[in-house]
């Protein structure tokens, strides 16, 4: 990450919508270690200040350092966090099952072999690891994004990009970690990855999801299950 610069607290220019929800005036949340992060009386998010995310050659270099191997059984132990309940509501993969995309898969898409062994069609994207945006033209039955959204430097055009990869009634499975105690934010792992610069509470996805009419489900901490409606309500005449 490049050196914050020379300016105190008081002089940050604020941002002047939430990158998650696009409510206006975020407010100051806190600085750490000269980094400057802000929070979303709205949705609830916390963020790093834009002038402290990394380029994209630094980006691309931490995420060479991930190691995520789709056979470790402790990291297919991790995944089946989201896997197991998405599965519940895909239903058995018969007669060739659904088609996922795995939306951020990395240079491991562990989660996408996972989901071929139960018997459902996986495309892969990564902008990094698979860049091919054909598969971004298609719509599928379920997206999955594993520990990826909070990578998202303009998550509201990412989510808005994602609703319209889903088909109606189709479901996106979100994991990352979720922000839930601001006293111990300083020390939390999560914040000290420097390719994390959003940070999701429950609340958050939760909104979202309102913004896009989705339903949201949280069947275990960390996860968001969130459908589409089969069918888009008319307009108030």
């Amino acid at each position: 990450m490049v050196a914050p610069p020379a300016c105190s607290a008081d002089e940050v220019p604020a941002p002047a919508f939430c990158p998650v929800c696009r409510s206006p005036g975020p407010l100051p949340f806190k600085r750490v270690d000269g980094w400057d992060y802000w929070r979303c009386a709205h949705c609830e998010a916390r963020f790093l200040d834009p002038r402290h995310r990394m380029s994209s050659v630094e980006e691309h270099a931490q995420y060479l350092n991930h190691e995520n191997d789709p056979d470790d059984p402790g990291y297919r132990r991790f995944l089946s966090k989201l896997i197991d309940p998405l599965l519940q509501r895909l239903g058995a993969g018969l007669n060739g099952g659904q088609e996922g995309l795995d939306f951020g898969c990395g240079p491991g898409p562990a989660l996408a072999s996972m989901l071929r062994e139960a018997g459902h069609g996986m495309a892969l994207y990564d902008p990094f690891f698979q860049p091919d945006r054909a598969v971004l033209s298609r719509t599928y039955d379920f997206v999955t994004c594993t520990e990826v959204v909070e990578h998202f430097y303009h998550p509201a055009d990412r989510f808005d990009q994602l609703d319209n990869l889903l088909r109606p009634g189709g479901w996106l499975g979100v994991m990352t970690c979720f922000q839930t105690d601001d006293d111990r934010f300083a020390n939390w792992h999560y914040r000290r990855d420097p390719t994390h610069v959003v940070f999701y509470r429950e609340a958050t996805l939760r909104a979202i999801a309102a913004v896009h009419g989705w339903c949201c489900e949280i069947p275990v901490k960390d996860v968001a299950l969130m459908q589409k409606p089969f069918c888009v309500p008319p307009a108030d005449e």
